[in-house]
């Protein structure tokens, strides 16, 4: 039994067995504060699932922004509308399989006529969609990006001190 309870610890200590995140399960309460934050930092917002073909093929550019960005004031947020129910069965395997490294939470809200508007009145509640803020601008996306778009929005939007 000892030896079984020693190899679980060390199976689930070596990368890979075990995803660097657990998202956070948040209403929409508490995201719209994250949302409406106003200083010089930028935020990249994707709402995605990963039940949303182009929102995969997408996610590549959201890491590799957060990846080359690291160190200037830009934080990319990944609000997944997967069920909470498939967060062990769905959500981290996807987490861990792409190595996502930007922070993940999970919006469950399950009355989205009442929150959708609240993100954007331009917003239909199709995926994937991208919500681009700081305190001098905010710029919303229904569709989906190319690397170099998301570039060019963040580049011609940073703060600069």
């Amino acid at each position: 039994m000892k030896t079984l309870v020693i190899l679980s610890v060390l199976l689930f200590s070596i990368p890979g067995f075990t995803s660097g995140q657990n998202p956070e399960v948040l209403n929409f309460s508490q995201l719209e504060q994250r949302l409406n934050l106003r200083n010089d930092t930028t935020y990249v917002v994707n709402f995605w699932a990963t039940w949303c073909v182009p929102c995969i093929k997408e996610m590549p550019y959201f890491q590799q922004i957060h990846n080359n960005f690291s160190g200037k004031k830009v934080k990319v947020l990944l609000v997944s509308l997967d069920f909470v129910k498939q967060i062990e069965s769905r959500l981290i395997p996807f987490i861990e399989k792409n190595k996502l490294t930007p922070e993940v939470v999970v919006l469950n809200d399950p009355d989205a006529n009442s929150w959708i508007n609240k993100v954007s009145a331009d917003w239909s509640g199709a995926l994937p969609a991208t919500l681009f803020f700081n305190r001098n601008f905010r710029a919303f996306y229904e569709k989906s990006f190319e690397y170099e778009e998301l570039e060019t929005i963040i580049n011609l939007n940073l703060i600069h001190p």
